[in-house]
């Protein structure tokens, strides 16, 4: 004050706040530096780059030589990683930390106490030094109260920006709305558990959905003809899709956002064991949308719209969550059949996009749409609504041989020399894994397990109740794809 004439006005918070005092540099010379060194970054790049593009032209030059042909297209690039970047910085905080570390003494591999004193100092350090600059700040403008009997302007001015920035709220869709300020998160979990909206899922495993791959891909791949996905291509998908993201915040926030998920086939490819197997790997909450379980309940506009809102708001508070909507081609009939007017199946066609609208990206939650008619739907909507659509084919020949082996034994089931599972798995073509577990159970009453030892299975025991099943025709299939 004595050398400027005035006290001078404390770093802003942005600017660094008080580590900028102890900094010895002028805060001039520190911008002068960080300059100093962009400027240096960017011309090793163009040096880098420049480099690099010489050697790809005497490569090309050297090829073009040699075989006296343009060089061919490179093909299929990969995206780049997002989580390339953490392995990375995995890698580098390993060589900086512990690659050169003596650990000879630290034989019950105990916790380090000076590193972790180390990072902690830092953190404690920034933490006081913010709450320092707040008195400091204090300090100074009673200073300057005293002394020059003014207040600092520009604090003023800055508050007031503050609290215009405050009221700006933004305009808030109606799901997002809270129309439930005043009830706890256990009192809406109780009601919809009680309205029978939030179920709980059958215990099943990933691995449970047994399948093949299909060894013949790459086969047909060769002479044009694009396989059908194999049983194993549907778990994967599913492990991909649904259990990741759901399972893991890190994957969910760095991988391609996946709101809705469509689960496509025939009546007995295990739809619905695969949304229960997404909740049991990920202990997620299942919600059941479907228009059959919501025929009554909430009736009106705003009774849906209030059901929806519990549905997201405990769906968000107690995530991971999946929002199961069965049949869901009926929430976009086209016409709507007369025997099926009465429970309304398309309540939910207009608030489902706003439905998805209101999740957002750090939301686990989601939407997934079992079918076993898709093209009885209005497709443009119900296309827009689920981005990812996963067709689940009938097994083929490897999956229905070891579908036949483990459902048998699942069932008690001995398999001996007498039981061909080859022919079955040959016989049963056309057949879904539901009709399977159907005869397999028929043929394995608690009687004929008793006569197991004395009487062992044979192959022709289950023809008969395979034959009373109805198979997938080819018609259906085609029209599926």
């Amino acid at each position: 004050r004595h050398i400027i004439g005035r006290f001078p006005d404390y770093p802003t918070k942005e600017a660094g706040g008080s580590a900028t005092i102890f900094s010895e540099k002028t805060p001039e010379q520190v911008a002068a530096e960080l300059a100093a060194k962009k400027e240096m970054a960017l011309q090793k790049k163009s040096q880098k780059e420049g480099k690099e593009k010489e050697k790809g032209k005497e490569k090309t030059k050297g090829k073009t030589q040699k075989t006296g042909k343009k060089e061919e297209d490179e093909g299929w690039k990969m995206a780049p990683s997002n989580f390339l970047s953490i392995m990375e910085e995995g890698s580098s905080q390993y060589k900086a930390v512990w690659q050169n570390r003596d650990e000879g003494w630290d034989l019950l591999q105990d916790h380090d106490l000076e590193l972790i004193k180390e990072e902690k100092r830092e953190e404690v350090e920034e933490e006081i030094r913010v709450q320092v600059d707040e008195l400091m700040q204090q300090k100074l403008e009673n200073l300057i109260l005293a002394v020059d009997g003014e207040k600092s302007g520009k604090q003023k001015k800055g508050r007031k920006s503050e609290k215009k920035k405050k009221t700006a709220r933004k305009k808030i869709s109606e799901l997002e709305e809270d129309l439930t300020p005043d009830r706890t998160i256990d009192s809406l979990y109780r009601e919809l558990v009680e309205e029978g909206v939030l179920i709980k899922p059958k215990t099943v495993y990933l691995s449970d959905y047994v399948g093949e791959y299909s060894y013949l891909g790459t086969t047909l791949r060769q002479v044009d003809i694009e396989p059908v996905p194999s049983l194993a291509d549907v778990r994967q998908l599913i492990a991909l899709y649904g259990i990741l993201p759901l399972g893991s915040q890190t994957v969910h926030e760095k991988a391609p956002l996946v709101k809705a998920l469509l689960l496509a086939g025939p009546a007995g490819v295990g739809k619905k064991m695969l949304v229960d197997a997404i909740c049991t790997e990920t202990g997620a909450n299942l919600f059941n949308l479907s228009a059959s379980n919501i025929a009554g309940k909430y009736p009106g506009k705003s009774g849906l719209q209030m059901m929806l809102h519990m549905v997201l708001k405990v769906a968000k508070q107690l995530q991971p969550s999946v929002v199961w909507i069965g049949e869901t081609e009926k929430t976009f009939y086209k016409s709507v059949p007369k025997a099926e007017e009465q429970i309304s199946p398309k309540r939910l066609e207009k608030i489902l996009p706003k439905f998805l609208k209101a999740l957002k990206a750090q939301d686990r939650v989601l939407l997934v749409g079992t079918t076993r008619r898709p093209f009885d739907a209005n497709l443009k909507p119900f296309c827009k609504v689920y981005q990812k659509i996963i067709m689940i084919p009938r097994p083929d020949y490897a999956s229905r041989f070891v579908l036949w082996k483990h459902i048998i034994q699942q069932n008690g089931g001995v398999i001996t020399n007498l039981l061909n599972i080859s022919c079955l798995a040959k016989v049963s073509d056309g057949f879904t894994q539901g009709h399977i577990v159907q005869v397999v159970r028929a043929v394995l009453s608690e009687l004929r397990l008793l006569q197991m030892p004395r009487k062992p299975l044979r192959t022709a025991e289950f023809m008969t109740p395979l034959a009373r099943q109805d198979p997938v025709y080819r018609e259906e299939e085609e029209t599926f794809k």
